[in-house]
């Protein structure tokens, strides 16, 4: 017997008319636990099961130069912004973050990404991961990639290596609004996780004080 069935047995049990019941009884209860559907609503049906990501040609950049004035290298941006307290040319960087941050190599929102041949091969260059947008396309802040000391922002940064392994990848020029020719070698990403555990730490701490204001 259906859970409807049952509760429209109970209607008329206690008195109800047999139309009566059939009124009290909200046709939306049978369908919401009807138990061949394994205790899923009917509605859960008309949830897609999954979503088809566009591709990356169809991702519309939307970098700019944020401050054309700055006067700003690469190093002390990427250390401002993503809080990986590495001083030092980027070339440097993926050697001093090694035991002191965690390096990975694919991208992560937040790291550090670096590159090694940036103009030539003694020259580096760091930049601050803003999204992933997909496997192959990331999104990044960086300054000084003109060489005028601007900060760039909602920079598209593609991976083009043959295994797929962010080892080498192309940018975005800005002034041309079009992909860079020149690919260029990453090292790897550059995680402060230490200080992820405390944005998350402290998030956590503020969420019970806002409820209670909200209380």
């Amino acid at each position: 017997m259906s859970p409807r069935a049952i509760l429209l047995a109970a209607c008329t049990a206690a008195g109800f008319t047999a139309s009566e019941a059939e009124a009290l009884t909200p046709l939306a209860f049978e369908a919401s636990i009807d138990p061949s559907m394994d205790g899923a609503s009917m509605y859960a049906t008309l949830a897609p099961q999954s979503f088809e990501r566009l591709p990356d040609a169809a991702y519309e950049p939307t970098a700019y130069v944020a401050n054309a004035r700055a006067g700003k290298q690469c190093v002390p941006f990427a250390r401002e912004e993503s809080g990986v307290e590495i001083f030092g040319d980027a070339n440097t960087w993926w050697q001093q973050a090694r035991g002191k941050y965690e390096r990975a190599e694919a991208p992560e929102e937040e790291s550090v990404m670096v590159l090694r041949g940036y103009a030539t091969d003694a020259r580096g260059h760091v930049a601050v991961v803003r999204e992933i947008v997909s496997p192959t396309l990331i999104i990044v802040d960086h300054a000084n990639w003109l060489n005028g000391g601007e900060i760039t922002r909602n920079v598209p940064v593609r991976d083009v290596s043959a295994n797929g392994d962010w080892s080498q990848v192309q940018v975005w020029h800005v002034p041309g609004q079009h992909w860079g020719s020149r690919t260029y070698n990453v090292q790897g990403f550059i995680q402060d996780l230490v200080q992820d555990v405390r944005d998350q730490v402290a998030g956590e701490r503020q969420a019970p004080a806002a409820e209670a204001l909200v209380g």
